[in-house]
């Protein structure tokens, strides 16, 4: 990295914890990493695992050049206004929560700092994550590649425009929980098989991380490898038509519709 800031955390959850380490593996020493948590032994255990420091959220803030605000949507508005006082002009807010814009946050702050909005996933707390990003009016071009950055440090990054947020939120945002719902129902499915569960989820688990890698790896789409693997009356391709005729492609859609309206009532 060509450029050290610093970095203020709002909220040290499982998330919060998983970007103060993409932060210090991205370079940035953890003497420059200040976080605010309410649960003072949560704090505690941050502070010795990562050498970083603790304060007071007015502490916090008024000392960031970069501010993450961890929190939960429903929370936001509250946490907007106790920090508005405390923040410096210069320094970037960068919201991870779903559904709020980046009006929400300038107008909750009242100030003109520069606003990023970022839409990470779950993954992202063991590096393969897939984080969106949006920036707001007035981000520089040296803080824009230090946020771009240290978010590649949770695994792979992608700028999008703010209007498509609620369609990224959607996918890769809760995404994850739609496949760990697939595991699921298959090792569920396997078990009435015969199966016994621990066996039934060693084989699912591993047939879908060798599925993902060989859909990383191979440089295919995902028809193509379907494709392959799909004899003409086959067992493969008996399984395929049932999930056609039960809609699967429909159900999946619907959902997804689901999750994106909900990330805009959030707004």
């Amino acid at each position: 990295m060509s450029q050290q800031f610093t970095v203020g955390v709002i909220g040290a959850g499982v998330m919060g914890e998983a970007l103060i380490a993409a932060l210090i593996s991205y370079g940035v020493k953890p003497a420059l990493i200040t976080i605010s948590e309410k649960r003072t032994e949560r704090g505690d255990e941050l502070v010795e695992k990562y050498a970083i420091n603790i304060a007071d959220i007015d502490k916090t803030v008024s000392c960031a050049e970069v501010l993450l605000l961890v929190v939960k949507p429903q929370d936001m508005a509250g946490v907007l206004n106790e920090i508005k006082v405390s923040l410096k002009p210069e320094t970037v807010v960068i919201t991870f929560a779903a559904g709020k814009k980046i009006s929400f946050i300038s107008t909750g702050l009242g100030t003109a700092n520069p606003i990023v909005r970022v839409m990470p996933n779950t993954a992202t707390l063991v590096g393969a994550g897939m984080s969106a990003v949006s920036l707001g009016v007035g981000v520089s071009p040296e803080k824009s590649t230090f946020v771009l950055g240290f978010l590649s440090a949770t695994g792979r990054v992608v700028e999008v425009p703010e209007d498509l947020q609620d369609a990224v939120t959607a996918t890769s945002g809760s995404g994850p929980a739609y496949f760990f719902s697939f595991v699921e129902a298959m090792i569920v499915g396997a078990q009435s098989l015969g199966l016994t569960f621990e066996m039934a989820t060693q084989l699912t688990v591993q047939t879908i991380i060798g599925a993902a890698k060989l859909l990383e790896v191979s440089g295919s789409s995902a028809a193509t490898l379907r494709e392959n693997v799909t004899s003409p009356n086959g067992t493969t391709a008996a399984a395929l038509a049932s999930l056609d005729a039960n809609e699967l492609q429909h159900i999946v859609t619907i959902a997804m519709k689901a999750a994106h309206d909900r990330s805009q009532e959030l707004a």
